[in-house]
């Protein structure tokens, strides 16, 4: 008998045996990056209702989406509401999530501003028990979900979406770039980014599109070493005070350098069909 020498019982390995949840999970894990506090966001709020509107990555991300058929829309994560009240005129009823309460306030007083009175504020998390949130005809995650378990969050929102479903994710394994966390000696490994949401979805029966928003601003552009080092520490995390006059003198001898030191964001625009 002439063996080929290989195991009859042996096959090579191939992508339906990666279980990209697990490995999305062990990703996050490994990279040490911390989900953000409520209390984080909280703080920022009034400063991001200040640009709630007008932006270009809002304008994209609206273009992007399929309202066809849809009354209601569901937005996870939605921060002061930027993405919902833009297109509240095309629906009879907007909710928002999310776990700031702060965020929250912030597009209840822009949706009064504007006179949209058919928004509803929830405040959750995507850890939280979602039986009372409304299933509605699209459920849309703009940048927010840098959640420790994507696969249960994907799972929530797909779930809650009647037709279809949009998020973005970020291109790229960086939030603040590393050559800035070595400025004060700290080291980063990248955090998974939007390929895992396109496998995980594939996985669950889904077939999702993907499409690419570009941002100009950079997330060091900033005209102080004080907004500087505010910015490096929401990305990296608790600065102690060495760090911080670190980050400030390095700021201070070249603030060109400083602003040009990080790329624009890119995001990944991710849609499905759900029902």
């Amino acid at each position: 008998m002439v063996s080929d020498g290989r195991s009859a019982s042996r096959r090579p390995a191939t992508i339906f045996d990666i279980d990209f949840g697990r490995l999305y999970r062990e990703h996050m894990m490994a990279s040490g990056r911390q989900v953000k506090a409520p209390e984080d966001w909280d703080g920022r709020a009034e400063r991001m209702k200040a640009v709630a509107t007008g932006s270009r990555y809002v304008r994209d991300f609206t273009a992007r989406m399929d309202l066809s058929g849809c009354n209601s829309l569901l937005d996870v994560g939605c921060g002061t509401g930027a993405i919902g009240l833009a297109v509240a005129d095309q629906l009879d009823q907007v909710i928002g999530l999310d776990y700031s309460a702060g965020m929250l306030g912030a597009m209840r007083e822009l949706a009064a501003e504007r006179g949209i009175d058919h928004v509803l504020a929830m405040q959750k998390s995507w850890d939280d028990d979602w039986s009372e949130v409304p299933v509605c005809d699209i459920a849309v995650a703009s940048r927010s979900t840098a959640v420790l378990d994507l696969e249960a969050a994907l799972q929530k929102l797909d779930a809650h979406a009647a037709r279809r479903a949009c998020l973005t994710s970020k291109v790229g394994g960086y939030f603040i770039d590393p050559a800035i966390a070595a400025v004060i000696g700290r080291k980063l490994d990248p955090v998974p980014d939007y390929i895992y949401a396109v496998n995980i979805l594939y996985q669950m029966g889904r077939q999702p599109r993907v499409d690419f928003l570009d941002n100009d601003h950079r997330p060091t552009d900033c005209e102080t070493a004080g907004e500087f080092v505010r910015r490096v520490g929401f990305s990296l995390g608790q600065l102690n005070d060495a760090e911080r006059a670190q980050l400030a003198a390095w700021f201070d001898q070249n603030p060109e350098r400083a602003r040009a030191s990080s790329q624009p964001f890119r995001w990944a625009f991710i849609a499905w069909e759900t029902g």
